[in-house]
């Protein structure tokens, strides 16, 4: 590729730059490596293993129907199936995953309190997908085993008033693409509102209020790279302005992957004491890779609306599950009750076709209705082998009490990242906040640890957007995606620590130190000066 393209292509969305920048990397039959990515190359082996045999288990409740003819089963049969679950347990002792599902079915009852023949027969009826989800919003039992979950790894010990509701959505897309379109149908954000995001942010945060289908006016509430990503409190600041409707963020952050620190957090909930008007969505896929997660949730849960996916940390991806939680009592449904009569008629007539009192419609459900375009709400509902599989993952974390899958897939992110930096020769970066899923590599950062600050300001102003991106790609064959796609200020990579091989993440760091020290040559050669009307460090010189 040639470098003067690289200026066409600044204004894409780095998950679009990423397939020019896999472009330039495989060049010349080399192997590339794609370090944008952010899909893990780690699963989750235990609850699939459950999955699959309590499919197997579902199969002989088919089968006992319909008998008599070829290829041809019917629905499961509530009597009786405990004791016929026992059964098959004890013919299949020692096949891989039977002993976890009788683990399972036996905390269902005694920990959770449930009846063991109920959750049997939700879960065959799941995997076989023979019905509708019923309840459309999630499935019963299943909606009380995830949200303990839910609990458990983004609310803690922390103390936590009252229930909350949940939908099962395909994935944090899903999530994302819903709770925008039910909040514009329901007059909680309209077109020139302004929105708060927390910068730096997944980058269809930044995109979506931008479309023609929202327009959106955007604040940014701005991390400090030199605060450890965290807010500042000026920047918190800015949403004391009752102009701004809704406050998205990322927890922990994407991509720095850093939680909020607790004096943020404690910012935040004495912000929202003045703003109790104030809508706050919090992603926090990332919390379970997190040292004593607390979501934002769990602290003000009138004003916040969580969105959680199973996809990183059990590794699926491919299976598009996730969950959308509300607090029993919330804004949102405050806040559609004090609209103005006019409104509050359109929206009876919008939803009177699905209930006789539109008016007590809770948003959560009016986000399932939406979901489906309201007419087809007798059909929504995630998938019910989804919801099964949704199940199992949370059954085998609420079960894992030494927590042992946790610290495992800590370990593996944070042995790559020491990989990254023992090949770049530079200190790892110590942070009690960060989670290791994503990496900036803040290339003038780097530059000037290696070489010296006049470098780092040279190189700084010399470098194009992405220039180094792709001088990387097309060198070394390593592709990262630029930080300024997400939000950054500066120029930076991002490193998933997710998705390639320890050695994978050495070749990385050996390839910026490469890049670094090509620059350092040129830089020496033509004198080894900063840039004219500059000191190193980036500061103007004084007239």
């Amino acid at each position: 590729m040639e470098f003067k393209d690289v200026e066409k292509l600044a204004a894409l969305s780095p998950f679009e730059l990423k397939d020019a920048l896999i472009e330039v990397a495989s060049e010349n039959d080399r192997s590339m490596l794609n370090a944008g990515r952010g899909n893990p190359n780690f699963l989750a082996t235990t609850p699939r293993y459950g999955f699959f045999q309590f499919g197997l288990f579902a199969m002989t409740e088919a089968e006992r129907s319909y008998i008599y003819m070829d290829h041809v089963g019917g629905f499961p049969e509530r009597e009786g199936i405990e004791a016929r679950f026992e059964i098959f347990v004890a013919r299949n002792k020692g096949v891989e995953g039977v002993r976890f599902i009788a683990a399972a079915v036996s905390y269902v009852r005694d920990q959770l309190g449930l009846s063991a023949g109920d959750f049997i027969y939700e879960m065959c009826e799941a995997i076989l997908g023979c019905n509708y989800p019923v309840p459309d919003r999630m499935l019963r039992l299943s909606e009380i085993i995830v949200g303990q979950y839910i609990h458990r790894e983004m609310i803690g010990s922390h103390p936590f008033e009252g229930r909350f509701d949940m939908y099962a959505v395909e994935g944090g897309t899903a999530a994302m693409t819903y709770l925008f379109n039910s909040l514009r149908e329901n007059h909680l954000i309209s077109k020139g509102d302004t929105i708060a995001l927390g910068m730096p942010i997944f980058t269809p945060y930044i995109e979506i209020p931008e479309l023609n289908d929202y327009q959106l006016l955007e604040v940014s509430i701005e991390a400090a790279p030199d605060k450890h990503w965290q807010f500042p409190s000026k920047e918190l600041d800015k949403l004391l302005d009752p102009k701004v409707k809704a406050f998205f963020l990322c927890n922990p952050s994407n991509p720095p992957s850093v939680k909020m620190s607790d004096e943020v957090l404690a910012r935040i909930v004495e912000i929202v004491k003045q703003r109790p008007d104030l809508i706050i969505l919090t992603d926090d896929v990332y919390g379970t890779f997190a040292d004593d997660f607390v979501s934002l949730f769990a602290m003000c849960p009138f004003n916040t609306i969580l969105v959680y996916s199973y996809s990183k940390y059990f590794g699926a991806t491919g299976w598009r599950m996730g969950v959308v939680a509300t607090h029993e009592n919330n804004v949102l449904d405050q806040r559609i009750a004090a609209l103005p009569e006019v409104t509050r008629k359109e929206l009876d007539a919008r939803y009177g076709s699905i209930t006789p009192a539109p008016r007590a419609l809770k948003f959560i459900d009016r986000l399932v209705a939406d979901s489906r375009t309201v007419a087809l709400n007798h059909t929504a509902g995630l998938a019910t082998p989804v919801q099964a599989q949704m199940v199992m993952f949370s059954l085998f974390s609420l079960m894992d009490e030494p927590q042992a899958y946790k610290a495992s897939m800590k370990r593996i992110v944070r042995r790559r990242k020491e990989a990254l930096y023992r090949e770049l020769a530079l200190p790892l970066p110590v942070d009690p906040n960060s989670v290791d899923y994503y990496h900036l590599l803040d290339l003038k950062d780097i530059s000037a640890q290696l070489h010296g600050e006049a470098f780092a300001e040279w190189i700084a102003q010399r470098l194009r957007p992405n220039e180094a991106l792709f001088r990387i790609a097309q060198e070394s064959g390593v592709v990262m995606l630029p930080g300024r796609g997400f939000g950054t200020e500066h120029a930076s990579g991002r490193v998933s620590l997710a998705n390639l091989n320890e050695y994978d993440y050495a070749n990385i760091g050996r390839a910026v130190r490469h890049l670094s020290a090509e620059y350092f040559a040129i830089f020496e050669k033509e004198g080894g000066a900063a840039p004219a009307g500059r000191k190193a460090g980036g500061k103007k010189k004084p007239k």
